[in-house]
């Protein structure tokens, strides 16, 4: 009997979706009423921001069924020579001219000289291109010189990036007239004129789209004649480089009350350029961001009247600024913020590798205690994962991608993962970074941290918003398309559009559901992986948590349709997952990249870990608060039907990385390469380096002399240069050996001091 049923229920489903008038009748029709009804009122800047962005890697991470050979595909980015003859030339040079305690303390701006060669050398031009005078660098290029200076000085770094990131030469370049960019782009490239890029102000901050700076269109003398332009009035805030800026980028919400231009009588955002020397602009005080010393400030306008033609791209691009910056927001948001953030990173991984082998307690090096090995292993696991994030975001862009969902993750969590390696660094440097002084290379690259986590967007709305409130419908593979079908005006085609895609969507969510739950009970063993070896399981665990991610989404959108936007929380646990699979992405192909390289393994194993980890904790969590309980059941049944059994990194895997990076070496030098070269450096984290090898280099003397006080030949608990000499006097060690062991302990000794002062 129970067979016969089944036959006959399948037999009803078979002939239910074969036949199209059965189907349009009993499924189609009743879907298609229920979809419009719970479809998600889209605004329109976020449908501006859904059409500007491209779907890149991160779409295939939202299918359910990565294709891991497409990952492999995109090739290892490079430097052309070009661009390594400039970074070993022109920014090793500006790096010697950089002191950043003199930067920060003293000037409280870049000296006069290095904003010259900043100038004279194309430092502002990175992504002009050369017929302008500029350089046309790729965005890796740029990331990397970035990344090289911020290792530096934060204050330099973020002086250098804003005319290379979201602002007027990039806006020029792309939606510029012949006209504009013939008369701007060579005075930017050769930096005769400094810019700044005015979006953000007391009353738009992440939700940009509420600027309520206008611009009102009218006519006006302007140069001895009557001209149709715009009377501005703006009020701005938080604006990088605006004290000293020659001319000011303007985003305002354009109205023609008289239609001038037409019936449209609010047009929307739109972008112009300004000389900050035309009448009426005002450029107001200067802000003093946490102390540091780039120029951040204010700027105003009342009634201010530009010509129509000032507008960037001309009349025609009046009302698509939203969409021109969002276009350029994302390439910034890849580059510049995850630059600064790889590059405090592997500072922080160069100096508290060393300083906890150099700095001894209890009578041994602090690197050898394991509650300092667990943050260490942190900062060196996320150090890896944030430079694997900036190699493959960057590698999107330079495929001429607008990768949004791409560069919002990595906006998000490459800060968070900056802020937490420049925490753990400062619990073990601890003495040593909080004072601050000419000696100190944490301090200000610590308190610079939540700049980057507040601007272009904040990290909270970035999160809960942006990543799964975009990817769920950009990157699905259906439902964008379905939205489109429900809004067409023709509702019979609609209804017929719509009838096609649902058929495929049901197909594609019964695979991501069958997916996900024959992995979870097979621990993935039938996923495929594009590799042997010990990343092989890696690869299947993701594919794995993206089908589970998949059938989330589906669910998520069926039982809360518009209210999913509301339920922020939810969202940002789902766009976690989504994140965590990015960033695990990333790790694997930097290993490949590299070419597996053995030394790199307990790092990679570390990274991974963790991202699996924090991804299935998301979905679990996710999961635990879904609000139909009876849905949240069947998920559960799904997605862990054994358990969530992926576990953060053990105990003895931390102190393998710990291990990995203890000693100078390959490894150690593949993950602080964007540290400038110290030779000949005068900087506290020279000091730091140079005592750390030198203790590498006396390894087998300082084995020598532990001997000898195990076998009680020298007594234990003896000041360094009290050991030294009664070693000598025992022959235990030449005056060669000991010259080498009192120079090494003299280097030891200025890397653990710190700066002190008169008493003011």
């Amino acid at each position: 009997m129970f067979i016969t049923l089944l036959v006959l229920l399948i037999v009803a489903v078979v002939v239910i979706f074969s036949v199209k008038s059965i189907r349009m009748q009993l499924v189609t029709r009743p879907v298609f009423s229920f979809f419009k009804k719970v479809l998600p009122p889209l605004s329109d800047t976020e449908k501006e921001a859904m059409e500007a962005g491209d779907v890149w890697w991160e779409g295939e991470l939202f299918k359910g069924k990565p294709n891991w050979q497409t990952l492999h595909s995109y090739g290892k980015p490079t430097l052309t020579s070009e661009e390594q003859d400039f970074i070993g030339n022109q920014v090793e040079t500006a790096l010697a001219m950089i002191d950043d305690y003199d930067i920060v303390t003293n000037r409280k701006d870049l000296p006069p000289e290095l904003w010259q060669y900043f100038k004279k050398e194309g430092f502002f031009a990175l992504i002009i291109p050369k017929k302008f005078g500029g350089r046309a660098f790729s965005a890796y290029a740029n990331s990397t010189i970035v990344s090289k200076i911020a290792s530096r000085s934060v204050s330099a770094a973020v002086t250098v990036m804003v005319p290379n990131s979201l602002g007027p030469g990039e806006l020029l370049t792309h939606y510029g007239t012949t006209e504009q960019k013939d008369f701007w782009l060579p005075k930017l490239a050769d930096g005769q004129a400094i810019p700044c890029f005015a979006l953000t102000g007391p009353e738009a901050g992440s939700d940009a789209g509420a600027i309520p700076d206008s611009g009102i269109v009218c006519r006006q003398e302007f140069n001895g004649e009557e001209t149709l332009g715009l009377k501005l009035n703006w009020n701005k805030r938080y604006i990088t480089l605006a004290p000293v800026a020659d001319v000011l980028g303007l985003a305002f919400q354009m109205y023609d009350p008289d239609g001038l231009l037409g019936e449209q009588k609010h047009i929307g955002i739109t972008c112009a350029l300004i000389p900050t020397d035309h009448p009426g602009v005002e450029i107001g005080r200067r802000h003093n961001p946490l102390h540091l010393a780039f120029m951040n400030g204010t700027t105003h306008g009342k009634e201010v009247f530009i010509p129509l033609d000032w507008i960037i791209g001309g009349p025609q691009y009046a009302g698509r600024g939203w969409r021109m910056l969002v276009e350029c927001l994302s390439a910034g948001r890849g580059i510049s913020l995850p630059a600064l953030s790889t590059a405090l990173g592997q500072m922080a991984t160069k100096s508290t590798t060393a300083y906890s082998a150099v700095r001894q307690q209890f009578g041994m090096p602090i690197g050898q205690f394991e509650g300092v090995q667990e943050a260490l292993a942190r900062i060196i696991s996320n150090t890896y994962q944030l430079e694997a994030a900036r190699r493959l975001t960057t590698t999107g862009i330079d495929l001429n991608v607008k990768p949004s969902i791409v560069t919002a993750i990595a906006k998000y969590h490459m800060t968070e993962l900056g802020r937490q390696v420049m925490d753990d660094a400062m619990d073990i440097q601890s003495g040593k970074g909080i004072q601050l002084g000419p000696k100190n290379y944490l301090g200000n690259a610590y308190i610079a941290q939540p700049i980057a986590i507040t601007v272009e967007g904040a990290n909270i709305l970035t999160r809960s918003l942006m990543i799964f409130g975009q990817g769920a419908t950009r990157c699905h593979p259906y439902v964008l398309a379905e939205m489109e079908a429900a809004g067409m005006e023709d509702k019979p085609a609609g209804l017929e559009r719509f009838d096609a895609l649902l058929t495929g969507h049901i197909g594609y969510a019964a695979r991501n559901a069958f997916s996900a739950f024959s992995h979870a009970l097979s621990g993935s063993v039938f996923a495929a992986s594009p590799v042997s070896g010990e990343t092989k399981q890696y690869y299947k665990s993701m594919t794995r948590i993206s089908s589970a991610l998949a059938i989330m989404t589906d669910m998520s959108m069926l039982m809360l349709g518009g209210d999913l936007k509301r339920k922020e929380m939810l969202s940002a646990r789902m766009g976690d997952v989504l994140s965590q699979l990015y960033l695990a992405s990333a790790t694997l192909k930097l290993f490949e990249d590299n070419g597996r390289q053995f030394d790199d393994l307990p790092t990679v194993k570390h990274v991974m870990a963790t991202r699996l980890h924090l991804a299935a904790k998301a979905l679990d969590e996710a999961i635990r608060n879904f609000p139909n309980r009876a849905v949240a059941a069947l998920l559960r049944v799904m997605i862990f039907p054994l358990g969530n059994h992926f576990n953060l990194p053990d105990d003895q895997l931390s102190i393998e990385v710990c291990n990995s990076m203890s000693t100078p070496g390959p490894a150690r030098d593949r993950l602080t390469f964007l540290c400038p070269n110290i030779k000949d450096d005068k900087s506290g984290i020279a000091e730091v380096e140079n005592a750390f090898i030198a203790k590498h280099e006396c390894k087998v003397l300082f084995r020598r002399l532990k001997q000898a006080q195990r076998e009680g030949s020298l007594p234990r608990k003896l000041e360094p240069q009290t050991l030294f000499e009664s070693a000598l006097e025992l022959d235990l060690i030449n005056k060669a050996e000991h010259q080498q062991l009192s120079d090494a302990d003299q280097l030891r000794l200025a890397a653990i001091n710190v700066d002190d002062f008169e008493v003011l």
